[in-house]
């Protein structure tokens, strides 16, 4: 007998897309009517809630004042009875058979309590253009240094569209800190890990649709976003690290663990705040040695090239350099130069066109 499921949808001025996301977890080949779905509306201005009240009584509307997305799963996330809770963004939409295979995986594997997965990334229009996903199953836990630091590669298969919890994992972790108006997922898979073993599946069971309202994925990159980012990544790196030392889990295993945050807060203080070119030169080459296992001897070329730069400008003005030289295309040229090879266990590919 398989475990109940509820399924909360987050969403917020989502009109375009949330009958598709909806849609998509009513038409589960394994949903039950035992089974519950509430969507949570983050202060929606548009037509989302009209839309989302089309589906009911079977969909459950809550509305709530705009707070972010931490403040939407601590509203709706206590309201949910099923054993295991599975969640979705409102731009987003899964596969017909996500449900299905996730609750196959936490019925063989009871002392699982986080399972996540791979996705197809698809532009605004619904057109798939990558598939991301573990190049195999990996069943982990925050046992030791060498599972952290997988973890930490695979971690980006466990936000919100593509994990589920076992309900008594969440109930350890909220409420979630409302600083995080997004990335409010990073904080319940990194302290989810901590709390019992976790299973990333090597299928894309869903869509994730990148479009000019990404919260996650500001088109603009401008600094007012950038600065934006810079306070969400820090209440992470703030909040994060003592609930897991209360956890038992040694500082060693948490820097390994969460490595690639420390990394990207670094990275945005610079930006945000300047510092000392050679502040900007460590991140740099950091950040590249953790992301790229190897590259052609033109890219390496080019990349000493850019952490010579790092070294005389100031962190601010590089900055401006990078995102001037990353808004007019330039790199697709990257190809010729010998493409790095992306560091971790990620299978990706380009769609077929």
């Amino acid at each position: 007998m398989r475990p109940t499921a509820s399924v909360l949808i987050d969403t917020f001025n989502h009109e375009r897309f949330i009958e598709q996301a909806i849609a998509s977890v009513l038409e589960q080949d394994a949903l039950e009517p035992a089974d519950e779905i509430l969507v949570v509306d983050d202060g929606s201005t548009d037509r989302t809630p009209e839309i989302v009240r089309r589906f009911a009584p079977r969909v459950r509307l809550l509305r709530k004042s705009n707070g972010g997305q931490a403040s939407a799963f601590n509203a709706g996330l206590p309201q949910l009875k099923g054993e295991i809770i599975a969640l979705l963004d409102g731009d987003d939409w899964w596969t017909r058979d996500k449900l299905r295979i996730v609750l196959e995986t936490f019925a063989k594997n009871p002392e699982v309590g986080m399972v996540g997965h791979g996705c197809q990334i698809t532009d605004q229009e619904g057109k798939v253009t990558r598939v991301v996903r573990p190049d195999r199953t990996y069943r982990l836990g925050l046992r030791d240094v060498e599972s952290a630091r997988l973890f930490g590669r695979l971690k980006g298969f466990f936000g919100t569209s593509r994990v589920a919890y076992r309900r008594s994992v969440l109930d350890r972790i909220l409420p979630v800190p409302e600083e995080l108006v997004f990335e409010a997922d990073e904080y319940l898979w990194s302290v989810g890990a901590a709390l019992a073993d976790f299973i990333a599946l090597e299928q894309s069971l869903f869509y994730y649709r990148m479009h000019d309202s990404n919260c996650f994925m500001d088109s603009k990159d401008s600094d007012a976003a950038a600065a934006r980012r810079y306070r969400v990544m820090s209440c992470l790196w703030r909040e994060v690290p003592p609930r897991l030392a209360a956890l038992g889990i040694s500082s060693e295993i948490a820097d390994a663990a969460l490595f690639s945050l420390k990394l990207e807060v670094e990275m945005l203080r610079l930006r945000v705040e300047g510092g000392w070119s050679w502040e900007m030169f460590r991140a740099e080459r950091a950040t590249a040695r953790y992301s790229y296992s190897s590259a052609g001897l033109g890219y390496r070329t080019f990349k000493t090239f850019s952490l010579a730069l790092s070294l005389v400008l100031p962190p601010k003005t590089y900055c401006r350099l990078k995102r001037w030289y990353s808004a007019r295309g330039l790199r697709r040229y990257r190809s010729v130069l010998g493409e790095p090879t992306i560091a971790g266990p990620t299978a990706e590919r380009r769609a077929v066109t």
